[in-house]
């Protein structure tokens, strides 16, 4: 009996302590889940919703986003508020994001070079054209998420964040929905919005992944089974689009896309107890310029919703924490490196790119630098990196994947008053001998016939690699006085003009070492072979056979091989070679010719020594001033005029002592030393667009600084007033140009890249 008893008041103490537990649970404060759908630039309306969420004080339990919504959501779930989001995405300039827009200087000299000389690239392999995967590597958003979750970057479980989240992706090779809620953070989300097409493939854990919006744009199933007893969700979403409306590839491609989305959306905005969409129908998935009204509008459409808002956040009965401040990581130690996939190219080649040194602390400008660096060579298809913290600092995780094609074709075209028409193809050799080296082949056909062949072996922190050979030849129609006296020309005063014909073959050889991608050393030798020639003058070539055509068709005045030991040094942190906004130039040449075949029978060792040295600044908004000075002098006595600087014209890609300048016309004011300074005023009156006005004076004469006259009043003035455009072709220039010391003004063109 007393058994009995004891075990009826076990029972009914069960039921009781069960009664109290499914009380409790009735009690207990609702988990509330948030899912924001991909929508590419939509996708900032989810900045608004949050802002209103916090406002009415809903305290968000758990974040699953897709695409763009996988970006805001990370990122509010590692402990942003929605207004350091707002501050941050009005900050940001997507343009240069999404198009992974290299910094100039990041680029070595020979990227620099490279880089403003073709207007087209195309891989090239077996003798079969091929297009990029993508547009963009995605390569600056990861550096900046990588930033901006520096925070949270030793947590490999999502569901350990401030907020529990998760993201999706597609598996590009089967067609899976992918769940991503492990890893690292800045991976998974750029995995999760890595449009077709605009962006690279993502490869994670061996699967090649694209943006999830393709299987799932908005999951929130995924979101309940983390627990969530009430949905808030924004859907952002393209409905299917009229015709008139498929304007790009991007609009069709995403059409194709929402064929299944906006299905999808029937049933699970039925599964949403607040579904919210913004209205931005009249935005498209790339009016990141127009973000502000895209996060206004998300704003508008949460307040509709505000009481529903406050109904949830009195039913949560607690306040909500309040989030904090994050300092956005400036600086960091990185103690260790290791790197995965550098099959071609060598560590010491990454670490020289990289330009750091472990265990010292770096500001993250540096560490984005020298991803840059990397970005800047063209060698990646994608470089993606983790920062794991290790006790005493950061290991850099450096995950290469390298661009599989090694050969390239690209093209360009240009015009301009010296050179005349021309169009250039290339053939570029990645690995062509040996690893970390590229051989190029300029081929140029045109009104002259050029090339310009170059090897480069790129050791980084080391001592580079070079050998160069090029050809020049273009004629111009020149004052018979620059040539009077100088190359043993009979003095005939009938020629006003003649027309000289000029062909330069230059071969180098060098070592270059280079300091932050900006300054460059280099020592060399060169061989030069130049011929000045005309058809204007009756005189025979003494080295002709008597009798042959050619003995009377063309006189030589110049016929020569010259040989010379050289060194350069060059600064150069222009942000742009044509239209500069900011930045310094020095570019300082001593050349010693030791040898010469002397075809004048006047050869003397002789130096020439030249500098220029230039900075760029803003004025004000879209206004720049650009001021440089440069000098030159002819170190010896030697009579060789081959080698004084004639100044005229206006242009780049000039060949020996060739020097533009403004007022004159090309080859017009010729002397063994020069000064020379310049200015030009750039104002950017609409996007890519340019007015130009520019001024410069020089003197010019023989031993101008033997004699001190170059602190004299200048000799020479001129003007020029210009438009310039950047095309797809690159810098197109129209220039009128004057001088108050000569009767006729000259008129300028130049359309493409100089090369």
């Amino acid at each position: 009996m007393h058994k009995k008893g004891l075990i009826i008041t076990i029972v009914f103490a069960m039921v009781g302590l069960c009664a109290m537990a499914q009380s409790a649970k009735d009690n207990a404060r609702p988990k509330v889940g948030l899912v924001l759908s991909g929508g590419g630039a939509k996708g900032l309306a989810h900045i608004g919703t949050l802002k209103v969420l916090e406002e009415a004080g809903v305290q968000i339990d758990y974040i699953g986003g897709t695409s763009m919504g996988a970006i805001v959501g990370a990122l509010y779930a590692s402990g942003y508020s929605a207004h350091q989001l707002d501050s941050i995405f009005k900050s940001t300039d997507f343009t240069d994001l999404i198009q992974d827009n290299v910094p100039r200087g990041a680029k070595t000299f020979y990227e620099k070079e490279d880089s403003e000389r073709y207007a087209l690239s195309l891989p090239f392999e077996n003798f079969k054209v091929s297009f990029p995967q993508a547009i963009s590597g995605g390569q600056n958003i990861y550096n900046l998420l990588v930033q901006l979750l520096f925070h949270v970057k030793d947590v490999q479980d999502f569901g350990k964040l401030p907020i529990p989240f998760l993201c999706v992706a597609t598996n590009v090779e089967t067609g899976e929905e992918i769940l991503l809620d492990k890893g690292y953070l800045p991976e998974a989300i750029v995995a999760s919005g890595t449009f077709p097409s605009l962006f690279e493939p993502a490869e994670i854990e061996e699967q090649i992944l694209i943006d999830g919006g393709v299987v799932n744009n908005y999951p929130i199933d995924h979101v309940k089974a983390m627990g969530a007893d009430i949905i808030i969700g924004v859907d952002v979403q393209h409905d299917l689009a009229t015709r008139e409306s498929l304007s790009s590839a991007t609009e069709i491609l995403l059409q194709i896309n929402n064929y299944r989305t906006v299905n999808d959306m029937k049933s699970k905005s039925k599964k949403t107890d607040i579904y919210i969409r913004p209205d931005i129908d009249e935005f498209s998935v790339i009016d990141f310029e127009r973000g502000r009204e895209i996060i206004d509008n998300g704003e508008i459409s949460a307040r509709a919703k505000m009481d529903q808002f406050v109904q949830i956040a009195e039913a949560q009965k607690s306040e909500p924490k309040p989030k904090k401040n994050i300092k956005l990581m400036d600086s960091l130690t990185i103690n260790r490196m290791i790197i995965e996939g550098n099959d071609r190219y060598t560590r010491g080649y990454i670490k020289g790119k990289l330009r750091f040194n472990l265990s010292e602390k770096i500001a993250f400008e540096d560490l984005k630098q020298g991803i840059n660096n990397l970005s800047a060579t063209g060698n990646f298809k994608a470089i993606r990196y983790d920062l794991v913290s290790n006790g005493l600092g950061t290991d850099l995780i450096l995950k290469l994947k390298e661009e599989p094609t090694k050969m390239f074709i690209k093209m360009s075209a240009h015009y301009d008053d010296l050179y005349k028409s021309a169009a250039l193809i290339n053939l570029t050799k990645k690995n062509f001998l040996m690893k970390d080296d590229v051989a190029s082949f300029d081929f140029i056909l045109g009104d002259h016939i050029r090339y310009n062949m170059q090897y480069y072996l790129d050791k980084g922190y080391y001592w580079s690699f070079g050998v160069n050979s090029r050809l020049t030849d273009f004629d111009a129609d020149i004052d018979f006085s620059l040539i009077r006296g100088n190359f043993n020309v009979p003095d005939d005063p009938n020629i006003q003009r003649i027309n000289v014909d000029v062909t330069d073959l230059t071969n180098q050889v060098y070592l270059q070492t280079v300091l932050q991608e900006e300054f460059a050393f280099v020592i060399g030798a060169e061989h030069k072979f130049i011929n000045y020639s005309t058809r204007t003058l009756n005189q025979v070539d003494p080295e002709a056979e008597e009798g042959s055509q050619s003995a009377n068709r063309r006189s030589n005045f110049e016929n020569s091989n010259y040989f010379s030991a050289y060194s350069q040094i060059k600064l150069d942190t222009y942000d742009d070679k044509y239209f500069p906004t900011k930045g310094l130039l020095f570019d300082g040449d001593f050349h010693f010719y030791a040898f010469s075949s002397d075809y004048n029978k006047n050869f003397k060792e002789f130096a020439v020594a030249k500098a220029k040295l230039g900075g760029v600044f803003s004025l004000f908004h879209n206004l720049s001033l650009n001021l440089e000075t440069e000098g030159g002098v002819k170190l010896g006595t030697s009579s060789v005029a081959t080698f004084d600087f004639i100044l005229g014209g206006f242009g780049n890609n000039f060949v020996n002592n060739f020097t533009p300048f403004f007022g004159y016309d090309f080859l017009s004011i010729p002397g063994n030393s020069y000064v020379k300074s310049y200015g030009r005023l750039d104002y950017r009156f609409a996007p890519k667009q340019h007015m130009l006005f520019s001024a410069n004076i020089a003197n010019v004469a023989d031993d101008l600084f033997r004699t001190g006259d170059w602190f004299e009043e200048p000799n020479f003035i001129g003007f020029g007033l210009g438009y310039g455009f950047e095309s797809f072709l690159g810098p197109i220039q129209l220039y009128y140009s004057w001088s108050p010391e000569v009767d006729n003004g000259n008129f300028f063109v130049s359309v493409g890249y100089w090369f």
